[in-house]
């Protein structure tokens, strides 16, 4: 006669509670404000807003139906010193915050029979992914959650505690009781402080983003940085070689990323920022001296200021920044593929560099992938449609793994126009002007 194993008999005798069917949202909030947090919302996985995020929502967690969204609190001073090590190390801090907190609701949670997932509080996430280098988007459910809105430098406000926030999610399999609706207002000032304080002129005053700008120098001691480290050492042929790629103390800096933790070249946006009722008073009684105070630390700032060769970044540097010192460094980001370069277009395009330009492109992609695309440039902007649309004015027809490979610099573009694996109709002095609009 077969034995029941321990576990199963012990199991059959006591059966495990099981999960409430609907959560007390009241309750909830309280849980994860006794776990640490210092605000929360609750927005069901199923909301409209967060259609295009739910996919890799439920890649975490595929039973998600809640998502509690919770800020930390940043200290204001620390975030707004000239001395990066001390603003990074108020970051880091407050992430590693941000994730106990998610873990002790998460453990709660769990202690109570309701399922539950905590999504990684930093950036990046995940960097291996080919389209963008994190799953839970965490800025996008705190608005949906009443936490905020964007500001015009892409973080989010928080009303009380303004930009000084970080934020974190977690991922919940039983529905609640009721839901947060975003705000009805934005808690951006619209002083355009940001504007004035990012060292790449990222931030546009019309509310345009040069993300490849941004991401060149403000994350060159995260993953971009280590790819085009990497590249130097491999192929210097001496110390001397390298050393005009990477200076000592460039070298020290990776030692340092690689060791403890990157840190943000800048991150001046936020430091800057006077919204939230918690630090607006001081720049709505004294605007000037709120600038002269926070601003101009940070403008004056002597310090090297890394852009991509031709960029809007290196021509902003140079008129607007007279104490700071421009360095040219390589695109790191390889495009592994050519839907990866379609959905890289918006994020290198650079207005700077696309005046003049009118046009729309047809791009039609075979071999490996068949894709079809229609860009449009049009007084400084850029569109970008999946599939052919309207009359073009240049129409591309390229094999896809050779276009690749020309983008990654692998291959030269006149050989595969000679040889056909990339063909133009229309005005080649418009294709050469697209290739202008993006930072090389």
């Amino acid at each position: 006669m077969s034995t029941l194993h321990p576990t199963i008999a012990r199991l059959r005798e006591v059966r495990p509670p099981a999960p409430p069917t609907i959560l007390s949202a009241a309750w909830l909030k309280q849980l994860a404000l006794d776990c640490g947090a210092d605000d929360v919302g609750i927005v069901e996985v199923e909301r409209p807003a967060l259609a295009d995020q739910r996919p890799y929502i439920h890649q975490v967690y595929p039973d998600t139906k809640v998502l509690l969204a919770f800020v930390k609190r940043t200290n204001p001073e620390p975030v707004r010193a000239v001395a990066r090590s001390v603003s990074n190390q108020e970051f880091h801090a407050v992430y590693d915050e941000a994730n106990d907190t998610a873990r002790a609701i998460v453990t709660a949670l769990r202690e109570a029979h309701i399922p539950a997932c905590n999504a990684v509080a930093a950036f990046p996430m995940e960097v291996q992914l080919p389209a963008r280098g994190w799953l839970v988007a965490h800025k996008p459910v705190a608005v949906a959650a009443g936490l905020g809105h964007m500001g015009l430098h892409r973080s989010v406000i928080h009303p009380k505690f303004g930009s000084f926030v970080l934020l974190g999610t977690v991922l919940i399999g039983v529905d609640a009781d009721a839901y947060d609706q975003p705000i009805d207002y934005n808690p951006c000032l619209e002083c355009k402080l940001c504007v004035a304080a990012c060292p790449v002129g990222a931030i546009k005053p019309d509310g345009g983003f040069d993300f490849l700008g941004c991401y060149t120098h403000n994350y060159r001691d995260f993953l971009g940085n280590f790819t085009d480290w990497v590249d130097a050492m491999v192929e210097s042929k001496s110390m001397s070689a390298y050393r005009e790629r990477f200076t000592d103390g460039e070298t020290a800096s990776i030692w340092q990323s690689l060791s403890f933790k990157p840190g943000y070249k800048a991150a001046y946006c936020i430091a800057v920022c006077p919204a939230g009722e918690d630090v607006a008073n001081p720049f709505l009684e004294d605007r000037p001296g709120f600038v002269q105070r926070h601003v101009k630390p940070l403008t004056d700032k002597p310090e090297t200021v890394y852009v991509l060769p031709g960029s809007d970044a290196e021509e902003t540097v140079a008129r607007r920044f007279p104490a700071k010192t421009a360095k040219r460094v390589r695109r790191a980001t390889r495009l592994g593929s050519v839907r990866a370069f379609v959905g890289f277009l918006p994020l290198g395009f650079q207005r700077g560099r696309a005046k003049g330009v009118t046009a729309t492109f047809h791009w039609t992609f075979t071999g490996s992938e068949q894709v079809e695309t229609t860009v449009r440039i049009d007084r400084g902007k850029i569109a970008v449609r999946p599939g052919l649309h309207g009359e073009a004015d240049v129409r591309v027809h390229a094999d896809a793994d050779t276009w690749i490979r020309v983008m990654n610099r692998e291959y030269g573009m006149i050989p595969a126009l000679i040889l056909r694996k990339v063909r133009v109709k229309g005005s080649m002095a418009l294709f050469r002007a697209f290739g202008r609009c993006f930072a090389s």
